[in-house]
């Protein structure tokens, strides 16, 4: 076995040759702990190893190693080996301009501060997350070892740009039974994130692929693409960076106004739940935006941010079942796991495959391999099932807390769009203070919230505070919802 694996690390020295090879050899390992390169307590690479590395008599190294152990600046103990000393060195100034401030920067690029290193607070409500505590670590620990165990060592190279057929296949089957997609695993792109599956999907339209002929006989180019006017707003801003013109759709109690599609190539949806209203598109709504892409040649996105959670009504069936060929169906495990997996998927008409594939190639090659085998192994040894059904319970029970204290402590709101999802609209009555009050309020108390109005154009119902009950660990539940009602009784 080669000496260098079992005697400290690999360091990058930059040794002066004026004075002699010790005492450049000396300098440049002081340098290297003055400048927090090597941290107090780092075991440094024997003398044998480091003269080999360097190229140098090992007695050089070894009385450089005595002269700065005397110093002060390292230590040896037999046994232990040689150690960089405990020294009370400065850290290193930045630059002048390095500073960055996350927010201000998110804002000049478009971005939403939610995309930022947004200020912590002890109390979150905002939507956007699940219960990042309640990740199911034995369960996927288990699937990790089993997968590793089972998987062929060709997974480990380059792999298929669309992802580890294992995993379409699992997706395929779950996609099918849980949602009503029609979906074959060879039409299934996994992807980093359903930021970066739009990324991919977006500039395949702008570069006018998907395009099939209108009801007038005429191409039409993949630039223009319709949004729901209340949305996640780092959906719009990655859409018109891929190259899209955005325009929005109207939304009211029966979801997007898709009767206002007009002359666009695309349109990007919530039908499930809608984000952040939470009502569904209706079914009158969903045949008719099917219809117009059938006589168009549009193409019809569906984002599915939160398709397994349904509470006070049946599950609502995935829109690409009423048509693979013209609608796009888009998952994550961002809400059902946690963001943290960064997996995601599309589900494609076969006309949109090759184009995707080829801007997946182009972004990453593929999403991380290991990850992609755990989580078809979880879904096929059915213990994504198991964990979704007990979060479903889970958020109901967050739901019917939150519904039941605003009734006791703020009767005067409105709590609308909790018959699914994780999050909830709580609507504020006339006279109340404005939604950045109530956010600012919420601050002091160290509670994160977000107001309607920041997810777009705020429609006739009048403002409102978009409560994520899902958020927090259970046990900064209570505190978060005391909170709340405090900052809503004024």
């Amino acid at each position: 076995m080669d000496e260098r694996a079992n005697h400290g690390v690999d360091l990058h020295l930059e040794l002066s040759r004026d004075g002699g090879l010790r005492a450049g050899l000396e300098g440049a390992l002081r340098a290297a702990v003055r400048e927090g390169r090597l941290a107090a307590g780092t075991r440094l690479p024997s003398s044998r190893t480091l003269a080999k590395d360097l190229g140098i008599a090992r007695n050089t190294v070894a009385d450089a190693y005595g002269q700065l152990v005397a110093e002060g600046w390292l230590t040896a103990r037999q046994g232990s080996g040689t150690r960089v000393a405990g020294r009370a060195c400065p850290e290193p100034p930045l630059p002048a301009g390095t500073l960055i401030d996350p927010v201000s920067q998110a804002a000049e690029h478009g971005l939403s501060e939610t995309a930022t290193l947004a200020q912590p607070r002890q109390y979150d409500l905002r939507p956007g997350s699940p219960d990042l505590s309640s990740f199911p670590r034995a369960a996927w620990l288990a699937a990790a070892r089993q997968a590793l165990n089972r998987a062929p060592n060709e997974a480990f190279g380059y792999t298929d740009p669309r992802g580890r057929p294992e995993l379409r296949e699992a997706l395929a089957g779950y996609l099918s039974r849980a949602r009503g997609v029609r979906a074959h695993p060879d039409l299934v792109v996994v992807c980093t994130g359903f930021v970066q599956a739009v990324g991919l999907l977006g500039r395949a339209l702008a570069a006018g692929h998907g395009a099939s002929s209108t009801g007038r006989g005429t191409p039409r180019g993949g630039r223009r693409i319709a949004v729901e006017a209340l949305g996640f707003p780092d959906t719009r801003t990655v859409l018109r960076r891929a190259g899209l013109t955005t325009y929005e759709l109207p939304v009211d109690a029966d979801g997007a106004r898709v009767d206002a599609l007009g002359d666009t190539d695309a349109v990007l949806l919530t039908p499930s739940h809608q984000y952040p209203t939470g009502v569904p598109l209706s079914p009158t709504r969903r045949g008719e935006v099917v219809a117009w892409a059938r006589a168009t040649g549009g193409v019809v996105v569906e984002d599915d941010y939160d398709g397994e959670f349904r509470y006070d009504r049946q599950p609502v069936g995935a829109l690409q079942g009423l048509d693979p060929s013209a609608v796009v169906y888009a998952g994550t495990a961002s809400k059902s796991l946690v963001p943290g997996l960064r997996l995601a998927w599309l589900v494609l008409p076969s006309r949109l495959l090759e184009p995707v594939v080829a801007e997946k190639r182009m972004a990453d090659h593929h999403s991380p391999v290991i990850d992609q085998l755990t989580l078809a192994e979880l879904i096929s040894s059915g213990a994504y099932d198991r964990h979704v059904r007990r979060m479903r319970l889970h958020y109901r029970g967050r739901r019917d807390r939150l519904v039941a204290a605003l009734a006791e402590h703020a009767p005067r709101v409105r709590v609308s769009g909790i018959a699914a999802g994780l999050h909830a609209v709580v609507e504020l009555p006339p006279g109340s203070p404005s939604e950045d009050e109530l956010v600012a309020r919420a601050a002091r108390l160290d509670l994160a919230l977000a107001g309607k109005s920041y997810y777009g154009t705020v429609d006739a119902a009048g403002p409102a505070l978009v409560i994520g009950y899902g958020s927090p660990p259970e046990h900064a539940f209570t505190g978060a919802l005391e909170r709340l009602c405090a900052v809503l009784a004024g």
